[in-house]
């Protein structure tokens, strides 16, 4: 399993309001960044400020275009609030399953031939982020 490409595809699959947020992650936001609480309206995430419609990108997702110097060089995606953004990105990606039917560009051929020991991988890899997954 290849560490993170950023090729956006989670944030951009799931950053259209198919998130969920707790209650203690938008009392951190008031206090401390209401540049994001301001995106919350009646406990979901990403609404605008303006309307309190959803929108259909996360707001903080950016997109560094490939660099053309750079031979099959690819656009990247960055979190303009990465350390403070919700518990359900930081935790993604959760299971191998996850991952196959999202085509997450982490996974090779071979995590494909062996899912229980990709994912055990997969909770190496995010150790830092969550607890393992378990059945």
């Amino acid at each position: 399993m290849k560490e993170c490409t950023q090729c956006g595809k989670c944030c951009t699959q799931y950053g259209d309001g198919g998130l969920s947020v707790t209650d203690s992650e938008i009392d951190m936001w008031e206090l401390f960044r209401p540049d994001i609480a301001q995106y919350v309206k009646k406990g979901l995430i990403w609404a605008s400020p303006d309307t309190g419609k959803l929108l259909n990108h996360c707001p903080f997702l950016r997109v560094v275009p490939a660099d053309k110097t750079i031979e099959n060089s690819k656009d990247i995606y960055t979190c303009d609030i990465y350390f403070d953004r919700p518990d359900d990105c930081r935790y993604y990606p959760v299971t191998v399953k996850q991952m196959i039917n999202d085509e997450c560009e982490m996974l090779e051929d071979n995590d494909l031939d062996d899912p229980v020991k990709a994912q055990r991988e997969l909770d190496i890899l995010m150790k830092d982020s969550r607890p393992a997954f378990d059945k």
